[in-house]
């Protein structure tokens, strides 16, 4: 009988039983094992680091591979681990654990001890060798900056998911290739080398480096911070780019966050409002209205409009124009742009007409996106001339019926800077390997050009008034420099009407104003301020303060007569008789 009860046994677990226990037996002494890549580094147009990978180590120990001799060495690891004595033997004698679903006890194999733990201390731990104590490698994704431009850098999230800005557009680059492994192992599971039958290195990620600059980074985040210090606003914006090249150096909003923990910080903070938020320009739109009468040939610079007139005929109807801050009566189009006219933009953009005034618009890139390649950028609002109503014609023209993001109107005023050619503007520099080899570059980009050279100079002649005594943006002025600009105080509706208490203040300028280097937008929405919150009073400042640091950054040499006069006092110093 006992032989008939064996053999039954064995015929069970040797021919019905058969593939399943192989299987367990081959699970058992199998091992197959991933080789994480290294996501590459993000770094700043000097290569100063930006986000990193560093690898973490959770230490644990299988308390039925423990050795009751090593327990002499629980001092030792308990200082490695800064975790007490006590709490590490206690997890060494967890010999069973519950089931997740059943009483049914099981064999604890795995009892964390400490986690993010650093390399170098690692070594000292294996070199205890402590039986049964053994550690788990992963990366970690860390952002030495903090909060430094966190909305252009974007995060990793707890599931290594990349989440907006650069860690998610660049992610191909970034994430790299993991590997694996497949060897056996013996009953302690420990690996058993030689027979490792495949295995397949890990590809580390390749290295961003961005356009921005860390300093001009910071002190644009600084900046911010004094403004929401000031004025408690709901949002602000600050931009600042070259140009020629449109590569962006620096661009920063309130509210931030830190990348290295994100999820302390509202959600709405995430937003990068210079490429998600819409608001009506105002002023600062006035450029497009009036490069396009001027480079239609339909205007001169000194010719004179009456801009006190309340209603004026057009296409066979009487339209009401738009009111001004101050009574004017014949301002040139000079005039018009220094003091800011909303008649004056108005009656320029009725000689343009519906259609060309389209044109223009989209031409300077507005109702359309940049593809800055960062995530939630929208395209803003330009209805199509079909869908205007009978005041549109005079209020777009002042910034009025159209919706932007702060990157367009940033690009809108730097094709002024650049000669009337638009750019592509840019974050991303160049795709690099760990040998520092260049893997892809990203040369400036031109996408079309606005207007002529002659329109735009004449533009930047008349925007360089506006920053000085008498224009709206005197406070934006840099003693030495010519700069160039032009300002922008929007109502915002609330509850379907303008609202005379909450506004949008702006100002965009460039210098040095005859061959500018440097691109500055600020924005602040809704500022806490006395009155009503002027761009050249609440934007203006922020700008000349900016703008200071990076002229010093830079290296910006003052603007020609400048230099010139600096030159005359020293020979009149050197050489006094003459």
């Amino acid at each position: 009988m006992c032989f008939t009860i064996a053999l039954g046994r064995l015929y069970y677990l040797h021919v019905h039983e058969q593939s399943k226990l192989e299987q367990i037996a081959e699970n058992n002494r199998k091992q197959f094992s991933v080789l994480a890549a290294k996501r590459g580094n993000i770094v700043d147009s000097s290569g100063n680091l930006l986000a990193t990978t560093k690898s973490s180590i959770t230490i644990g120990v299988d308390p039925h591979s423990a050795d009751s001799t090593d327990i002499a060495k629980i001092k030792k690891l308990s200082k490695y681990l800064n975790v007490p004595v006590q709490v590490i033997i206690a997890k060494f004698d967890k010999q069973f654990i519950s089931g997740s679903h059943s009483k049914e006890l099981k064999k604890c194999r795995w009892q964390k001890l400490a986690s993010s733990i650093d390399e170098d201390v690692y070594k000292q731990i294996k070199a205890l060798k402590i039986k049964g104590v053994y550690g788990n490698r992963k990366f970690e994704r860390t952002y030495p900056g903090g909060s430094l431009a966190s909305h252009l850098i974007g995060f990793i999230n707890k599931e290594g998911n990349s989440v907006m800005g650069t860690e998610r557009f660049m992610d191909y680059y970034l994430r790299g290739q993991d590997g694996w492994r497949e060897t056996e192992r013996d009953g302690r599971k420990r690996e058993i080398a030689q027979f490792r039958t495949r295995e397949v290195q890990a590809k580390d990620g390749l290295n961003i480096r961005l356009t921005i600059d860390q300093v001009i980074q910071s002190a644009i985040e600084e900046e911010l911070k004094v403004i929401a210090e000031k004025y408690t606003p709901k949002g602000a914006t600050i931009i600042v780019s070259e140009p020629k090249t449109g590569y962006i150096l620096g661009m920063g909003n309130y509210p931030d966050f830190d990348p290295n923990s994100f999820w302390k910080s509202p959600i709405d903070s995430h937003r990068n409002r210079a490429l998600s938020d819409i608001f009506e320009p105002g002023s600062t739109f006035k450029i497009v209205p009036t490069s396009a009468a001027l480079n239609e040939k339909i205007v001169k610079v000194n010719d004179r409009f009456n801009c006190s007139l309340e209603k004026v005929k057009y296409k066979g109807r009487s339209v009401k124009l738009p009111s001004d801050h101050h009574k004017y009566k014949m301002l040139s189009v000079k005039d018009i742009v220094i003091k800011s006219s909303n008649r004056g933009a108005a009656l320029m953009g009725m000689m343009v007409g519906e259609n060309k005034m389209y044109e223009y618009a989209r031409a300077f890139g507005f109702g359309t996106r940049t593809n800055l390649g960062l995530s939630g950028e929208v395209s803003g609002i330009l209805h199509p001339v079909k869908k205007w109503d009978g005041l549109t014609i005079t209020r777009l023209p002042m910034g009025h019926a159209i919706g932007v993001t702060a990157m367009q109107i940033h690009n809108a005023m730097a094709v002024i800077a650049n000669h009337g050619v638009l750019m592509k503007p840019t974050v991303f520099k160049q795709v690099f390997d760990d040998s520092n080899r260049p893997i892809i570059a990203f040369s400036p980009k031109v996408k079309h050009r606005v207007v002529s050279t002659i329109t735009a100079d004449a533009m930047v002649d008349m925007l360089k008034e506006v920053t000085k005594e008498g224009g709206t943006a005197s406070m934006a002025g840099i003693k030495g420099f010519e700069v160039a600009g032009k300002t922008g105080t929007t109502q915002k509706i609330i509850n379907g009407r303008y609202s005379k208490n909450h506004h949008v203040a702006s100002f965009i300028g460039f210098l040095p104003a005859n061959d500018p280097r440097i691109v500055i937008t600020v924005i602040v929405d809704d500022a806490n301020s006395r009155g009503i919150a002027y761009g050249g009073s609440i934007a203006g400042p922020s700008f000349k303060n900016i703008a200071k640091q990076v002229i010093r950054h830079m290296g910006i040499l003052p603007s020609p007569s400048r230099v010139q006069s600096i030159a005359a006092n020293q020979t009149s110093i050197t050489q006094p008789g003459l």
